[in-house]
């Protein structure tokens, strides 16, 4: 196994597990050939599951773990529970064996155990979650969603390093347009950590693409690739946005049902429809990574089917192919951003 690229697996995270984990495998073995998966969870449960798909026979393998993280239990309950399927998945890649691992499982667990095992790389003072969303022109990237509720000015600008990083692997994007979220456009707008970051992000020697500021109405408009903010601030955006999407699509079916001539019109739109609900199937977004660490973390959402569990693999095999770990310490050791802000902050006070 160790001549192939090889992604860990938490067979038991997730509403469905082990099911739903093995078909999303069956679909990522069918797309990358070349990848073996390591399956921690509970031996008899996977193996009697596998058996139903032949063609992974020849590259998974299964390691029984005792326990499973349920979703109810506390960070600090589990992150001294080494027999768990989320721990030892984790262990994997902290040992070499695999090159990232990939969990449905309770989200603080994972990120908790993620940290303590993995590590923060060098340099980096805080880890971020990142997660893909759709715009009017494509996708983009961003974080913190919920890692860090406070962040300070040195924070943010490594955010906006590790997100740039993302948007060149996931989005294919040579030259990803960089933005700080704010409430306002200009310069003296927002909080204070925010105005010293975006000071930062400018001096600094980093090849980014910095446009400034964006504000929370711009970011469906594909205005930025990579949008960063603090984890509070962050995952209220992506969870406002998400309600949004959805409420649009209630509101359509609602006056639809009420209307006999939409009931016609809807015929002759059918095409941009199916066009509509898979540009914003969340399904094709799953899988966000905990960045920031000396080994990849994805987070499959715990109610995914067998389609978005194969985009959260993919996702993971894509960043190990692209060697993101290393992109990332390599671009913090161009500069020395804690020196830089010291400046900064003297320049503007």
């Amino acid at each position: 196994m160790s001549e192939n690229l090889v992604i860990s697996i938490d067979a038991m995270g997730g509403d469905n597990s082990p099911r739903v984990v093995i078909e999303g495998l069956a679909i990522a073995a069918q797309k990358n050939p070349d990848v073996k998966f390591l399956l921690f969870g509970d031996e008899g449960k996977v193996n009697e599951i596998l058996k139903e798909f032949p063609q992974l026979q020849t590259v998974c393998e299964v390691r029984h773990a005792t326990d499973v993280v349920s979703n109810d239990d506390k960070p600090s309950q589990v992150i001294r529970n080494r027999n768990t399927s989320m721990y030892m998945a984790i262990a994997a890649v902290k040992s070499g064996e695999a090159k990232a691992v990939v969990s449905a499982g309770n989200t603080g667990a994972l990120m908790a155990i993620s940290k303590l095992t993995l590590r923060t790389i060098q340099k980096i003072h805080r880890p971020a979650i990142v997660s893909m969303m759709p715009h009017r022109h494509g996708n983009y990237i961003m974080l913190d969603l919920g890692a860090n509720t406070e962040c300070d000015a040195i924070n943010l600008a490594e955010f906006a390093l590790m997100g740039n990083v993302v948007a060149k692997t996931a989005l294919g994007i040579a030259k990803p347009r960089v933005a700080l979220l704010n409430i306002g456009a200009e310069e003296m707008k927002g909080k204070e950590e925010i105005r010293e970051a975006a000071q930062i992000i400018k001096n600094s020697r980093l090849d980014l693409d910095f446009i400034g500021y964006i504000e929370p109405h711009q970011i469906g408009e594909g205005v930025a690739d990579v949008i960063v903010a603090d984890g509070f601030t962050g995952n209220i955006a992506l969870k406002t946005t998400e309600g949004t999407a959805k409420l649009f699509m209630r509101i359509l079916k609602d006056l639809v049902k009420k209307s006999i001539l939409a009931k016609i019109g809807v015929l002759f739109m059918l095409g941009v429809i199916f066009r509509v609900k898979k540009i914003l199937d969340p399904r094709l977004y799953n899988g966000a990574m905990f960045v920031g660490l000396n080994g990849l973390s994805i987070k499959s959402h715990g109610g995914t089917d067998s389609v978005g569990y194969y985009v959260a693999v993919n996702n993971a095999i894509k960043m190990v192919r692209n060697d993101f770990v290393a992109t990332i310490k390599s671009e913090i050791e161009k500069v020395d951003l804690e020196e830089l802000s010291q400046e900064i902050i003297y320049d503007l006070y």
